[in-house]
């Protein structure tokens, strides 16, 4: 719930309620968009439909205009968001297992579990696997923790790396997540798919 436990305006257990609270409505929200149609999700693989995509880019550029524009008015601190450190080859090992488990399973760990709170089945199933992947992971993670830790590049951001203000690269993410937009529509008519 960002800084507002360590500067001491909610309290931890309230902190865990509205966590609660916000999953909830998370969930529905999902729900709600078709979110839990594997079908629908697996779209954005084979063009016929980009909702997914659509969705999570404005999600993203929501959250980043938000902290932004929250950070020009002194509301919050970047420097005390955690930002998870860069280990480039398990990144790209991960990224590359995730997408496949993706396709292959047509759900992603937060879409599997609101798939399943609604008695789907393959999200049922999606949910083993995911619980057994995890289970795998942390019994062969000792001969592997070379090369999950190799490549470490540290904490860099875009505006770090570009040389460049955070201001460019929000108007820069916006610019292509347009061009992503239009993209996905002339993918949804070059690809289209009888209703699901």
């Amino acid at each position: 719930m960002g800084p507002l436990i360590s500067s001491g305006v909610i309290t931890q257990n309230t902190n865990f309620f509205l966590a609660f609270l916000i999953g909830i409505g998370f969930g529905f929200i999902l729900e709600a968009s078709g979110f839990s149609s594997s079908r629908k999700l697996v779209g954005v693989f084979y063009g016929y439909d980009t909702v997914v995509l659509k969705v999570f880019f404005t999600a993203a550029i929501t959250g980043m205009v938000g902290l932004l524009f929250l950070s020009l008015f002194n509301w919050i601190d970047l420097d005390l968001v955690y930002i998870n450190p860069t280990y480039l080859y398990s990144s790209i090992a991960g990224g590359i297992i995730m997408g496949a488990g993706f396709i292959i399973g047509g759900f992603c760990p937060g879409t599997g579990f609101c798939a399943a709170s609604i008695g789907k089945i393959d999200a049922m199933f999606f949910i083993v696997g995911l619980f057994a992947g995890i289970l795998i992971f942390a019994e062969v993670y000792p001969l592997i923790e070379g090369f999950f830790k190799a490549k470490y590049l540290g904490i860099p951001t875009l505006s770090e790396i570009l040389g460049i203000k955070d201001g460019l690269v929000s108007l820069g993410v916006i610019v292509v997540a347009m061009i992503m937009f239009w993209i996905g529509e002339w993918a949804e008519k070059k690809f289209p798919q009888k209703e699901y």
